[in-house]
């Protein structure tokens, strides 16, 4: 009954739909259709439905995305695959061992990561021969020796080696309270020592999984930076060179034509920065990877919010310097110079977040708007900005790509139609030029 209404209602929405737009077209001329412009409206509109149009359908972009991808899918499920693969160490036992001696020894294998399996061995020579046939890792022998089968060396940091360490420590304190002839309240009262506080003159590096996603961020805002600024860059000249851009510029005004290359380029550079996290997140998720455990939301969404004013600042910088080239070598000579403060600012922010300590240098870069979708979102990451401080830094990013977005209109329109050869700054720059 219920499918049944749904479906009439349906019909009855579809036909007054009908109707409607046939009365509309027998009363007189109607407006375009909203579908020749997409969900966009206006000149700007139409031109960025163009460049979404243009870079969805682009082999580049979904090649890339792939690959992408399948990069992020290898990092998050190989080293599960790996993890899945490791043995647990089976130690032999030869000889009386109390029960909490036997609990001691398997908590020294959690304390490295490692499962321990205790296995009963009649003799010691029966416990030698299943460490040499590898059924064993380690043997303990009444209590009082440890045998594995090779030499354990000063560099060795195999699991064998740090839980024989842990064993043979742990063992070795059993033996000195029984050598002592201590009671078994003294006993107890020395396991129970708690440690002494430790205070530190400095404040330490910050861990935790703000960390983590300081990395990954800082990763992905280089690559999505770099690689749709490139995008604008080519465009701008391909259009100039090709004389595509007189043709445009016959319709709609030089800003408009700007602004809606930068903004349908740009909604496909957050559309998939948005596909590669929700892609990674849910992977990790279904695998039981610990790659992305512990995300911090926080430094993630500020991550994001940092790539859409980063690639806002930077995409008429790179607008403005594809109107000055007509040739691909001129590119080249471009992007190197525009690329610089996105490479410093990127390994400055990559260092920082690896150490974990923030210098007063760093924190002047988290309010420089060049630096900063790198630099505030591993100060956020690192717990070391406040509210006030982000939006501080947000509203210093969006002064400055004001007056960055001016200065590229004005760029571009005197030189996106100068050809025949590279125009240079002090021409456009110039007051005079028109």
């Amino acid at each position: 009954m219920n499918v049944s209404l749904f479906l009439v209602v349906a019909a009855a929405v579809v036909a007054l739909r009908v109707w409607l737009r046939r009365r509309r077209r027998a009363n007189g001329p109607q407006s375009p259709p909203r579908s020749a412009g997409g969900p966009f409206t206006g000149d700007v509109g139409l031109i960025a439905w163009r460049e979404v149009r243009e870079r969805i359908r682009g082999r580049i972009l979904r090649v890339g995305t792939l690959f992408i991808l399948a990069v992020v899918a290898a990092a998050i499920v190989i080293p599960v695959l790996n993890s899945g693969k490791a043995q647990p160490e089976r130690v032999g036992v030869v000889g009386s061992l109390s029960a909490p001696l036997r609990a001691a020894v398997v908590a020294s294998g959690s304390s490295i990561g490692v499962t321990v399996h205790l296995v009963a061995e009649t003799d010691d020579q029966v416990a030698r021969e299943d460490l040499r046939s590898g059924h064993l890792d380690l043997a303990i022998v009444d209590g009082r020796d440890l045998v594995v089968k090779t030499a354990i060396g000063p560099g060795d940091t195999s699991n064998t080696a740090q839980l024989a360490g842990s064993v043979a420590m742990t063992l070795g304190v059993a033996t000195a309270y029984e050598t002592a002839h201590l009671s078994a309240r003294q006993v107890s009262q020395l396991a129970g020592a708690k440690p002494l506080p430790v205070t530190g003159l400095q404040p330490g590096k910050t861990e935790g999984p703000g960390r983590a996603t300081s990395v990954v961020g800082l990763i992905l805002v280089f690559v999505m930076l770099t690689q749709y600024n490139t995008w604008i860059l080519i465009g701008v000249m391909e259009e100039k060179s090709s004389r595509v851009v007189e043709v445009l510029l016959a319709a709609v005004r030089p800003v408009q034509l700007l602004a809606g290359k930068v903004l349908g380029i740009g909604m496909v550079a957050f559309a998939q920065a948005a596909l590669i996290v929700a892609f990674a997140l849910v992977l990790a998720k279904a695998v039981g990877s610990e790659l992305l455990h512990g995300t911090a939301p926080l430094v993630l969404a500020s991550t994001l919010v940092w790539l859409v004013l980063g690639y806002a600042f930077y995409c008429w910088v790179y607008a403005a310097a594809g109107s000055m080239a007509e040739r691909q070598d001129q590119i080249q000579s471009l992007a190197f110079p525009l690329s610089l403060p996105i490479i410093f600012g990127y390994i400055v922010s990559l260092t920082v977040a690896s150490s974990g300590n923030a210098s007063t240098f760093f924190d002047v870069l988290a309010y420089l708007p060049p630096t900063a979708p790198f630099a505030m979102p591993v100060l956020v990451g690192l717990g070391q900005a406040t509210w006030w401080e982000f939006a501080a830094s947000a509203a210093l990013s969006i002064v400055g790509t004001t007056v960055v977005a001016r200065l590229a209109a004005n760029i571009y329109r005197r030189a996106i139609l100068r050809t025949g050869r590279r125009v240079k700054f002090r021409e456009v720059l110039s007051p005079s030029t028109r």
